[in-house]
């Protein structure tokens, strides 16, 4: 398939050219928690100085760990690193400890809501499959603290690693004062503003795929990727439409592919990682119902199993896929989705294990209206949206499409 472009020279020719004022600055107005402090707005020195802590493995407990590692920009800013049933979730710094669930593209991210709840009652939005942190900068501050992955013991030891360099020190101070470094607490907030105002870049969603291009008129699908196209946004033959489609008229401009909601869609155990990463028997990944916003909610047990819908922005290129990566391949993931609508024999097999679908981790709570809507797909039907799945990769990336591992994680 070739290498992968390196991210320094992808950075150089991208970070700062494509919506960068937009897109940071809606990283910082949509949070929905409670007020920050003031941040500089999101120009070129904030974008700059989250650019270097985005790469700086200095961040994490045995300097071998950062932003990028599980969130690769020559792999549509997921993790390539992992093999088998390690490329479903991520090493940690130390070298031995895995997740539970699957690194999501930091691709488009910016263009998350801050988590809420809507007047119908569904929640939405957030970062984190779980919806936890309520905007950007509270999800670039989670990784770096947590023991699984980068490891560091609190805040104030995240600060002394940043104050070791003079460079951070006099961009840190020019941004946000001199008196930035007067408690951890608010010279963390200020690293996790700039990582995602770096992050809030038209380098990370540049909306530049086959399919942007041929809403511009610079690509012609093959008739493939059209059916696929047609059958995505069809309010008949599909559901995915229901919980992928953002804008209401399809082929809007900036289209990320999700709505944002949570739902539990039936995905099973991935018994291979947990076999690997020390989980005990009978350990449930309850998803949404374990947000700290919810925990407490009246209807928290009915979340029990919801997980955040991603964007499907890059998602040929970012396998595995589903929150705890169990499948492998993109065909897969299609063929999941349909065993709810059709009662033939055939489609009640994983075609990657040959065995009968396993049973979801939380049975509760599935989302049968909108996993039921429409009607079974025939292979050609299901070629098709794979073809269509694929015009979604940025452009960049294509070179990833090609080859005998194309959709395929592992």
């Amino acid at each position: 398939m070739g290498q992968p472009p390196d991210p320094l020279r992808l950075i150089s020719a991208w970070a700062l050219t494509l919506l960068p004022a937009a897109l940071g600055l809606a990283v910082l107005l949509w949070a929905t928690g409670p007020a920050a402090d003031p941040a500089p707005s999101p120009g070129p020195g904030l974008v700059d100085l989250g650019r270097r802590l985005f790469f700086d493995p200095n961040l994490s407990r045995n300097r071998t760990q950062s932003c990028a590692t599980c969130h690769d920009p020559g792999a549509g800013f997921a993790d390539p690193r992992g093999k088998g049933a390690l490329a479903a979730v991520s090493l940690g710094d130390d070298g031995r400890s895995l997740g539970d669930r699957n690194a999501p593209t930091a691709g488009y991210a910016a263009l998350t809501p801050g988590f809420h709840r809507t007047e119908e009652g569904k929640y939405v939005g957030g970062q984190f499959l779980d919806g936890r942190e309520p905007d950007l900068a509270g999800q670039a501050g989670g990784p770096p603290l947590n023991p699984l992955e980068m490891g560091m013991p609190d805040k104030a030891a995240v600060v002394a690693r940043l104050r070791e360099d003079p460079g951070y020190v006099q961009a840190f101070e020019g941004l946000f004062g001199p008196g930035v470094w007067g408690d951890a607490e608010g010279a963390y907030r200020a690293m996790t503003q700039a990582i995602a105002a770096f992050e809030g870049t038209g380098f990370f969603a540049p909306f530049d795929s086959k399919y942007d291009r041929a809403l511009r008129g610079e690509y012609r699908m093959t008739e493939q990727e059209e059916l696929g196209q047609t059958l995505f946004f069809s309010t008949q033959f599909t559901n995915c439409h229901l919980c992928h489609q953002l804008h209401k008229v399809p082929g809007s401009p900036g289209e990320t592919f999700s709505n944002y909601e949570h739902h539990n869609i039936g995905v099973p155990a991935n018994t291979a990682v947990r076999a690997l990463n020390g989980q005990p028997p009978g350990h449930l990944d309850l998803g949404l119902a374990g947000n700290p916003a919810v925990q407490a909610a009246a209807d928290a047990q009915a979340q029990r199993g919801r997980f955040k819908t991603p964007t499907l922005r890059n998602v040929a290129v970012t396998g595995p896929y589903m929150h705890n990566g169990v499948f492998k391949d993109l065909r897969t993931l299609v063929l999941f989705y349909n065993q709810y609508n059709s009662k033939a024999p055939a489609r009640r097999i994983d075609p990657e294990t040959g065995a009968p679908w396993a049973p979801p981790e939380v049975p509760e709570n599935l989302s049968l209206k909108e996993l039921e809507t429409g009607p079974a797909l025939d292979d050609r039907r299901i070629d098709a949206l794979v073809a269509f799945l694929k015009t979604l990769t940025d452009r960049r990336y294509e070179h990833l499409l090609t080859g005998p591992n194309a959709g395929k994680a592992g």
